[in-house]
């Protein structure tokens, strides 16, 4: 493996902004008064557990539990200290990307790990998008182009829209910020390599 940048996703403390990935993906934030609670289904038990670990990370408890059809479920308390995190991501009851916002690499951690697959046997590798958001999903790719990771944007029609991202630079660069895959074999195979 390359050598980690020193703004990689292992090199950078923990903090509730870190939860912004989940929502750049498929997460979800529930407001109410004064507090929220971010929520993202998953496909599998490995990115379950890695996200329980970020949110503990970042100072809050997490739940793993199922989803109604079956689907790992990843949430956190509703809690004061994520209103400010609804407040930025949404407008009225959507999901509005933040003006301006670049993911820092463990908000790019995070997104990887709720949403991202490496894609044509490795040379390419997806963070997906909420399909249910689909005004999120030009912003996001400006979002990644400001964090120096050009995408294409595809899938948008579809239930399964991505940012795909294509090139060794661009791989190295993304790898450089998320760091080193959770542990398994699963999770090694979901994983940018370069």
């Amino acid at each position: 493996m390359n050598q980690l940048s020193f703004f990689s996703a292992d090199t950078v403390p923990p903090e509730i902004a870190d939860l912004d990935g989940l929502l750049a993906g498929p997460g979800q934030i529930v407001a109410t008064a004064d507090r929220a609670r971010v929520s993202v289904v998953v496909d599998a038990q490995w990115r379950a557990d890695a996200i329980a670990e970020m949110i503990e990370d970042a100072g809050l408890v997490a739940e793993l539990t199922r989803s109604d059809e079956g689907s790992p479920l990843v949430r956190t308390a509703s809690v004061p200290e994520l209103a400010v995190l609804a407040a930025r991501w949404t407008r009225g009851a959507v999901k509005s990307v933040p003006s301006g916002w670049v993911p820092g690499p463990r908000a790019l951690r995070a997104w990887a790990l709720a949403a991202g697959r490496a894609d044509n046997d490795g040379s390419r590798f997806v963070l997906g998008l909420d399909p249910h958001a689909p005004d999120t999903h030009p912003v996001l790719a400006q979002s990644l182009m400001r964090a120096g990771v050009a995408p294409t944007l595809f899938g948008t029609r579809g239930t399964g829209p991505g940012l795909r991202i294509v090139g060794h630079r661009r791989l190295l660069r993304l790898v450089e910020n998320i760091g080193e895959p959770p542990p398994g074999a699963e999770a090694v195979a979901a994983w940018p390599r370069v």
